[in-house]
């Protein structure tokens, strides 16, 4: 849909203002947006599965590990596909932010992933006196770099967006989540490197011609949710908080933007209708969108495109 023919629609969740902000700028940050005991809730079976994680070495299906994880000191980078994992979070990706995605997509509205990705300080000098400490440069930074979401999964529109919810405060020592404001209008960037290697970030030249200055970073108190367009220009720095940051995001589309490239990492509920009727045709907006690699083997995680951990 149009942003016209959005807000056309009365909203259920959002003002008129903030819908009109996230046209405009792309992006928009709602704080204190979700009720103390739900975030206590995600919290709860969030702290569960760090703790599984203890025990993996590698990763694989559930969670992406990253370079210095070991049972003492866990590095989870990231929890795939928790709309599968627990009910608790599936109840959450289609209630509340479920009905503010339908305010800015329109009533007709489909599910597309989730993931939760956390951010976690690099090895500190303190651990240089243990005897098996993992030294900073074994530690994958966990900065992710400047890129656009929708180049990894091409719509016929650019009516797809993502909704994170904070589950712990989140200042600028956590890394927050930072967006270009207004780069939604300007243009797709490559994500491949000089040789044609899939990297899910902006190559080096384009990243310094950027108005970083420009930047909005969106931090917020738990329940504060950050939301912004597939085309919009985004980062987050690295924490300098030895508490890990947790971020639950969820991605949701118009019913009439439709895929056409393989999902990077569906779930049993990619492209489930979660509100409003089915499409009955694809609305093609004329700009075209850079082709991802073939995801039909698999993915990992963003983490690991952008430290070249991946092949592809």
């Amino acid at each position: 849909m149009t942003p016209e023919a959005v807000l056309a629609q009365p909203p259920v969740r959002l003002s008129r203002a903030q819908r009109e902000h996230y046209f405009r700028e792309g992006y928009l940050l709602v704080e204190d947006a979700v009720p103390p005991e739900t975030v206590a809730a995600l919290r709860e079976v969030t702290t569960g599965f760090v703790e599984a994680s203890r025990r993996e070495t590698r990763s694989g299906p559930v969670s992406d590990i990253g370079p210095g994880h070991r049972p003492d000191r866990p590095v989870l980078r990231r929890l795939k596909k928790p709309d599968e994992r627990s009910p608790v979070y599936w109840d959450f990706a289609r209630g509340l932010v479920a009905d503010i995605a339908a305010d800015l997509l329109g009533r007709d509205l489909v599910f597309h992933h989730s993931k939760l990705n956390f951010k976690w300080q690099a090895a500190s000098a303190a651990d240089a006196g243990a005897q098996d400490a993992v030294s900073p440069d074994q530690v994958a930074p966990d900065q992710v770099d400047w890129h656009q979401d929708i180049q990894f999964f091409p719509h016929t529109n650019y009516a797809v967006l993502t909704i994170g919810c904070y589950l712990e405060d989140t200042d600028m020592s956590d890394g927050p989540l930072a967006v270009l404001p207004g780069s939604h209008e300007g243009p797709l960037h490559d994500l491949y490197d000089a040789a044609g290697r899939w990297t899910g970030h902006l190559r080096p030249e384009d990243a310094a011609a950027l108005p970083a200055d420009r930047a909005v970073y969106l931090t917020g108190r738990a329940g504060s949710l950050t939301i912004h367009n597939c085309r919009t220009l985004h980062f987050s720095p690295p924490s300098a908080n030895p508490t890990p940051r947790p971020l639950l995001l969820n991605v949701y589309a118009a019913a009439d933007a439709r895929a056409y490239t393989p999902h990077p990492d569906p779930t049993v509920h990619a492209y489930e209708l979660i509100r409003g009727e089915p499409a009955r045709m694809a609305h093609h907006d004329p700009r075209p969108c850079p082709i991802p690699p073939d995801w039909s083997g698999g993915y990992t995680s963003i983490f690991a495109a952008q430290q070249g951990e991946d092949a592809a």
